[in-house]
């Protein structure tokens, strides 16, 4: 489809998302604020927090608390992801990080096999350290950092893809697709030779509250959140509404719609068409109870979320 036939429709489209009066307070799992504790506990021993964030939405949903509890220690923020990311944006971004005071700034794709940017991590952390007071570790010759964030961004695959660029080793922490993997403080994990640099692998750590209800459907979009805590349904509207508002129209084409739509039931029922989703169900008439074949909703929002997460319907900035 050409883009000026789905610009015809924009003017057609939602400009505010409707929450529904949403509470997203129930969105923190309690083994987070155990995990908050363990990293304070820990802070004594390391030199650098390397905090990791989705660069699709490089402002949303950064957890406060590690500014408030864990900023003592020189800081580096990396925004991962960035093959899902519109780097379009990337100059804004940087200004507006330092407008707040986020000087160190790296993108990252810790998944790609051979990453350049990984290769400069370990520079850019000797040169933070280095400008600053080592405190009570001056004696040490080996080097630790504290990886954070907030769930499912990819600590873990960070830290495999350093030890498969430093030490050509394999994966040393487990790697998963939803969020919650890692739920406690891991021990060290070596991610360098020279200098001996060691990581600490942490919980991922959402805020105890998220500062609106946006922010939280950002998070959850992007797997920061588990689905069914927020509903596949709500998730593949905010997805919708969200690709419209970019106008980013590449799910036309693959799921064969005419053209954009604003109705999520539509562009669900054309989902489980397409991909012959479909559940048998009981329906009471008038001539008794009989069997009807009607689109599965659920299992085609879930193939619509999916399908963003991995990037195939476009690069996007949600921020």
């Amino acid at each position: 489809m050409k883009l000026y036939q789905a610009l015809r429709n924009v003017g057609k489209f939602r400009t505010v998302f409707d929450f529904g009066g949403r509470d997203v307070a129930h969105w923190f799992p309690g083994h987070m604020a155990k995990g908050l504790k363990q990293m304070k506990a820990n802070l004594k021993n390391v030199d650098c927090i390397i905090e990791i964030h989705d660069a699709r939405i490089p402002f949303s949903g950064r957890n406060p608390l590690f500014q408030e509890t864990l900023d003592v220690r020189p800081h580096l923020l990396i925004l991962n992801k960035m093959d899902l990311a519109d780097m379009s944006h990337q100059q804004r971004i940087r200004k507006r990080l330092l407008k707040n005071g986020v000087t160190n700034v790296l993108f990252t794709d810790c998944l790609k096999q051979r990453d350049d940017n990984i290769k400069k991590l370990v520079p850019m952390v000797m040169e933070i350290i280095e400008n600053k007071p080592r405190f009570n570790r001056d004696e040490n010759t080996d080097y630790c950092l504290m990886v954070i964030g907030v769930p499912n961004v990819g600590k873990s695959s960070l830290i495999n893809s350093l030890r498969r660029t430093n030490l050509k080793k394999g994966r040393a922490s487990r790697v998963g697709g939803e969020p919650g993997i890692t739920k406690a403080v891991l021990t060290k994990i070596q991610v360098c030779e020279r200098p001996i640099m060691h990581l600490l692998d942490t919980p991922g750590v959402l805020a105890p509250r998220i500062e609106s209800v946006e922010t939280g459907m950002k998070l959850a979009l992007c797997g920061n959140i588990l689905d069914h805590l927020v509903g596949e349904d709500i998730i593949a509207d905010y997805l919708l509404y969200s690709l419209n508002r970019l106008e980013k129209f590449s799910y036309v084409e693959k799921y064969g719609l005419q053209e954009p739509s604003d109705d999520i039931n539509h562009v669900l029922k054309r989902i489980a068409v397409k991909l012959g989703k479909t559940q048998r169900v009981k329906a009471i008439t008038g001539v008794g109870n009989i069997t009807v074949i009607v689109p599965n909703y659920t299992a085609a929002a879930y193939d619509f979320i999916r399908s963003f997460r991995k990037g195939e319907l476009g690069q996007v900035m949600l921020d």
